[in-house]
């Protein structure tokens, strides 16, 4: 059994993509970065707090108690890295959205997903890193962006899969990564961890050749 710990509506419609069956449990947890923090670690703490959450939770014990194995848990952060090093979480308001789409406009920024999964005693974390170039919206546009309310709950204020497609000629990386969750990798650390709770004797199960990580 996988449980995502997220609420994210566009993790479960891309593992649905990638023909995962699961079960959503999010996890409430303290986003803030911390002092000196790096973007990796950033991100990579949060996708284990994230899991460690939902797997000290009752929700999750009853599960495992009604399962052989136990789940697996898939814990994901994402944060934008803005050209100036600035980590962009979800903006806290409408200013603070134009602020952050000003902040990319003309140039490259790193979209960053830490990716953590936990199973009983088994634990893995890992991070995606995505490079995205972002033309320059004139004021108005942002401002009509803005309004149709889709910066709302994303990380740099914007999002790839919706109008601000227009803004983005060029992304080196894992695109997925920059909707919000690379499925390559989460794919593979997936048939790690069943390999590993694989019973003696039985067959590893087929897996595609882990990708190259920016």
């Amino acid at each position: 059994m996988l449980i995502l710990a997220s609420a994210s509506p566009r993790r479960r419609d891309l593992l649905v993509q990638a023909g995962y069956e699961f079960t959503v449990l999010p996890a409430d947890i303290d986003e803030e970065p911390r002092t000196g923090e790096s973007p990796i670690d950033y991100v990579v703490r949060l996708a284990q707090e994230k899991a460690e959450a939902v797997a000290a939770s009752p929700e999750y014990a009853a599960l495992a108690h009604a399962q052989p194995g136990p789940p697996i848990i898939l814990g994901a952060d994402t944060t934008v890295v803005a050209p100036n090093g600035e980590i962009l979480g979800k903006p806290a308001d409408n200013a603070d959205a134009a602020r952050m789409l000003r902040l990319l406009s003309g140039a490259t920024h790193q979209v960053i997903t830490g990716v953590a999964l936990v199973a009983g005693d088994l634990r893995e974390a890992a991070a995606e890193v995505t490079h995205v170039t972002m033309l320059t919206p004139a004021d108005e546009e942002i401002a009509a962006y803005i309004a149709a309310g889709e910066p709302h709950g994303k990380a740099g204020a914007y999002a790839i899969q919706g109008r601000a497609a227009r803004w983005i000629p060029r992304v080196r990386g894992c695109y997925f990564n920059v909707v919000g969750l690379p499925l390559a990798l989460v794919a593979g650390m997936i048939a790690g961890i069943e390999d590993q709770l694989r019973a003696p004797g039985e067959s590893p199960a087929p897996r595609s050749a882990a990708p190259t990580r920016a």
